[in-house]
């Protein structure tokens, strides 16, 4: 029989998106499905801006399902990380995560991600758009001994976030939990890993928990937070309270030709620890100096920041916007650019494109808000992410 060959319409027609367990409840909800990373996810449900000041004011409730989750375990599983990762895993230990960066032999970074230091091994959560490339990378370069098993479908993962969101949680004894502490939990009379991690800049929690389970947390946790107004949010809410915070965004502000120092992240590169991969590169970028940075931008006028736009001073052009939206909450447009290194201190007056239009900015310090994020407890090496 012919073997039946796919025409080149067929063979370039994109995968179908994946979706998260919660899927049916965003869809209830009224969410705003779009793609991100591969995976069918909710921009918003109600407004941006209402589920925007609502994670500032109170809490908010994310499905953040689509990002990657890896066990690594091995008896070389410790050694093995530590020479993947530009940070360094022996300031923290069991019990605490840790904000870090893994980068190729040239320095460029390939992912950033958090590293959960757990009883039996390690679990690593990583970007949604990059995990099946991130599980190659880590399977190559693992030694015999050492496995890195993927638990994004096993193993769900939501987000409350917001000032209120211990109170509100259903669950007891969280707040003996460090910022970048985890540890098992009850919550909604399920058991759960819960986190005290986020992306958002305010207090809160990432909640670890079996797929089959998710649902009924999601429930539970909403219907907990009903009387003080706790809304599911979305991606929308969440990039805008990221960027507040200048928490950084792979594929944005960061990718393969972008190296740590120039991302603002040279904090997490442990050069003293020995050596990993990228090492060597990041040592000379360091020496050296980098050749961009990046700054803050908040805008003079009416403009707003956009992701692309071009960055000026004086009609010479010094780079371009990383990432750049309007803060509801701070009533202003917000932006995150690269340009050249020392081109731009703080207090800097520079021209952004916009829409055709020349926009005005100032350079200012970052981030560009502080939340209600707990600072390390008494002795703890937990390392805050910027």
């Amino acid at each position: 029989m012919k073997r039946r060959t796919s025409t080149p319409s067929e063979a370039a027609s994109p995968a179908p998106a994946l979706r998260t367990p919660l899927y049916d409840r965003h869809r209830a909800l009224g969410g705003r499905l779009v793609d991100f990373g591969g995976w069918e996810m909710p921009q918003q449900y109600s407004s941006i801006r209402d589920e925007h000041r609502a994670v500032r004011t109170v809490a908010g409730l994310f499905d953040i399902s689509h990002m990657g989750r890896f066990r690594v375990r091995g008896e070389s599983a410790f050694a093995f990380l530590q020479g993947l990762l530009t940070n360094d895993l022996s300031r923290i230990g069991p019990g605490q995560a840790q904000y870090t960066l893994m980068c190729d032999e040239r320095g460029g970074i390939l992912d950033d991600l958090v590293v959960y230091w757990g009883e039996e091994g390690f679990m690593a959560v990583v970007n949604a758009s990059n995990r099946e490339r991130d599980l190659e990378w880590m399977r190559e370069h693992a030694p015999a001994g050492v496995e890195v098993e993927d638990r994004t479908f096993e193993l769900a993962l939501i987000a409350l976030q917001g000032p209120k969101a211990e109170a509100l949680l259903p669950a007891e004894g969280l707040e003996t939990i460090p910022y970048f502490g985890f540890r098992l939990a009850e919550v909604a009379g399920l058991r759960v890993i819960a986190a005290r991690t986020g992306y958002t800049g305010e207090d809160g929690f990432e909640l670890f928990v079996g797929s089959e389970n998710v649902g009924g947390l999601w429930d539970a946790i909403l219907e907990a937070g009903s009387g003080e107004g706790v809304p599911a949010c979305g991606l929308g809410a969440r990039d805008a309270c990221r960027l507040e915070a200048a928490l950084r965004l792979y594929g944005n502000d960061m990718d393969e030709s972008t190296n740590p120092y120039e991302a603002g992240l040279g904090w997490t590169v442990r050069l003293k620890k020995g050596d990993f991969v990228g090492s060597q590169a990041l040592a000379r970028v360091k020496q050296a100096g980098p050749a961009r940075e990046l700054v803050g931008l908040r805008s003079l006028d009416r403009s707003i920041p956009r992701h692309g736009s071009r960055v000026q001073a004086q009609g010479r052009e010094l780079g371009h916007v990383t990432s750049g939206t309007y803060s509801f909450w701070l009533n202003q447009g917000l932006g995150l650019a690269s340009v050249e290194a020392g081109a731009a201190p703080v207090g800097s007056r520079l021209e952004v494109e916009s829409r055709g239009q020349q926009g005005k900015a100032e350079v200012v310090q970052l981030p560009f808000y502080r939340g209600s994020v707990h600072s390390p407890a008494a002795g703890a090496k937990a390392e805050r992410p910027h």
